[in-house]
């Protein structure tokens, strides 16, 4: 299985992704950064990899199981 992953140590909030795939990435009222779905499908892999190449501090990586 493919997941999407945010090292939360480098995320800044900004939102980036939340703007390009809002079905797997969400901001709560205190802007913390929420992965709402974190599995990679067919589906979605194209706007995720745009979520990652945009993201400002490269904080979202693909990862295989």
């Amino acid at each position: 299985m493919t997941k999407v992953e945010v090292d939360f140590g480098l995320c800044e909030s900004n939102g980036v992704c939340m703007g390009i795939i809002p079905e797997v990435f969400d901001l709560d009222d205190q802007d913390y950064l929420h992965v709402l779905q974190d599995e990679v499908t067919p589906e979605n892999e194209q706007q995720i990899k745009e979520a990652v190449r945009q993201c400002p501090r490269q904080a979202i990586f693909i990862r295989e199981e």
